[in-house]
């Protein structure tokens, strides 16, 4: 049986998903959004992972999960989990774990709470099946929402979970094995891509680790980006708070770098790159539209992969492409240039709904599809 256990942030374990962390709670935090924290355990043989033995000889499996309440409308707030929970059951279990981890959660809620949403980093059941791929191997994404949401409550006993109606972080992206040395890196890349590294180098481009005396350069070429990909734009602020938090709580498992590809003095390209115990991601990227032959972006990735396994990080996570390499899709662009630098496609099964206030969930979901989803702020773009 699956069980539930409020715990206090601060006691949260680090892991690789950066936004199941202490670090990502107090982020959160700093943003004026309210943190729970809550210890899980499910039975191992419902669940993958690493099993804990018991003092009564169960096999379990312990996990924590970080909840970040955030306002929906003016008098609600939906409980988001970021890429959660990390602990992933079998796929048969899916649906039935999901429901009662709700269930188990909905007593620990504020009543203003809507709904629970699982934003879930566990791959896709449809990116295993054949007849989600096309003729030249290509996956041509999951089925229709009503087959997505039929697989998932099976077996559950109130048939209440529901593909969001938008998905909030990247769903797609491509993960890089860092356990090859460099040398083994660049030959695993697309022959255009290594190419355009040593040009980068040959053209004077350097890359630098900066702090937030540089954050407005940064902010300079994030805005120049925002506006020339029509992608939505974060405040300053927001920015200042990932480096403030990295400032005012270290934690040797978590850090956040801004890195900077500059030639002559003049900054070309800029990114954040989050490291979480053995996994690195790249989370905001900006890049200049001058001298755009000097080949910064890309310079700009291949010294945040020597940073990422500087780091211990086995892992690299590029943060959002299309789910397929179809020149129509308005992320084309970030999977033409992400997949050049090898790596594997990974399809999660993005965000999924557990309504606690049914009948004003329905008036939300209504709304809500008339809304924007998520867009991926990109350096390559």
């Amino acid at each position: 049986m699956l069980k539930v256990t409020p715990k206090k942030k601060g006691h949260l374990s680090t892991g690789p998903i950066l936004q199941q962390t202490p670090f990502w709670g107090k982020l959160k935090e700093y943003q004026g959004c309210e943190v729970r924290a809550f210890n899980v355990k499910l039975p191992a043989d419902r669940c993958r992972g690493v099993c804990r033995t018991t003092e009564d000889g169960r096999s379990i499996i312990v996990d924590d999960l970080l909840v970040v309440l955030q306002p929906v409308g003016a008098e609600y707030r939906m409980a988001y989990i970021p890429y959660g929970p990390t602990l992933e059951p079998r796929d048969e279990c899916q649906g039935p774990v999901l429901e009662e981890l709700s269930e188990w959660l909905r007593p620990h809620l504020p009543e203003d709470c809507l709904f629970i949403r699982y934003d879930l980093p566990w791959q896709s059941p449809w990116a295993k099946d054949p007849d989600c791929f096309d003729s030249r191997g290509e996956w041509t994404g999951p089925p229709r929402l009503e087959v997505q949401e039929i697989r998932m409550n099976f077996d559950t006993r109130r048939n209440n979970l529901l593909k969001a109606p938008t998905n909030n972080l990247p769903t797609n992206t491509v993960f890089l094995d860092l356990e090859y040395e460099e040398d083994q890196l660049l030959r695993r890349m697309k022959s255009k891509t290594r190419y355009n590294i040593r040009l980068s180098r040959r053209r004077g481009v350097r890359v630098v680790d900066v702090d937030a005396s540089r954050l407005d350069e940064w902010y300079r070429l994030y805005r120049e980006t925002a506006e020339r990909n029509h992608i939505v734009l974060h405040e300053r602020r927001y920015f200042e708070t990932l480096l403030a938090v990295q400032e005012t709580h270290p934690d040797d498992r978590t850090s956040v770098h801004l890195l900077m590809a500059e030639a002559d003095g003049t900054p070309l390209a800029g990114m954040f790159l989050a490291v979480s115990e053995d996994q690195a991601a790249y989370l905001y990227g900006a890049s200049s539209s001058h001298q755009r032959n000097k080949m910064a972006t890309y310079a700009l990735q291949w010294q945040a992969i020597c940073r990422a396994k500087e780091c211990g990080c086995r892992c690299y996570d590029m943060f959002g492409v299309s789910p397929s390499p179809s020149p129509s899709h308005p992320m084309f662009g970030l999977y033409r240039f992400k997949t050049g630098f090898g790596g594997y496609l990974y399809h999660r099964q993005g965000c999924w709904d557990y309504p606690l206030q049914e009948d004003l969930y329905q008036i939300y979901q209504a709304h809500a599809l008339n809304e924007e989803g998520y867009h991926l702020k990109s350096a390559s773009g």
